[in-house]
C-alpha cells in the first residue's frame, strides 16, 4: 500500500530555498522512503503541543512537518527546513 505525498506551496518553497544536495536527499527520502512505506509513522515522530496534528521526519539536520491523511494514503507536507527554524510559525 503505497502513500501519496503532496506538498503545500510554503513546503515547494522551502524546498526550493535549499542548496541542490539537501532538497535532493529530502526528495529522495519522500519517494524512496515515506512513499513506499506501508505506515509512515515508525520513520517518523508525532509533534506535541501547538504543532500536535503534524508528524516530523528526519533527514539529517532537517526536518520535515506533515499532515497524515488515513482515510486518502496522504502525506501532505507543509513545511521543510532545518532543525533549528523548522517549528516556528
Amino acid at each position: 500500500m503505497a502513500w501519496r505525498i503532496e506538498l503545500t506551496p510554503e513546503a515547494v518553497r522551502d524546498l526550493s530555498r535549499l542548496g541542490a544536495a539537501e532538497a535532493r536527499r529530502i526528495r529522495d527520502f519522500l519517494r524512496d522512503r515515506l512513499a513506499l512505506a506501508d505506515d509512515p509513522r515508525p520513520l517518523g515522530k508525532k509533534l506535541k503541543g501547538r504543532l500536535r496534528e503534524f508528524w516530523r521526519f528526519r533527514v539529517g539536520d532537517y526536518r520535515i512537518l506533515a499532515r497524515l491523511e488515513n482515510d486518502r494514503l496522504l502525506i501532505l507536507v507543509v513545511r521543510v527546513g532545518h532543525r533549528s527554524s523548522v517549528y516556528e510559525s
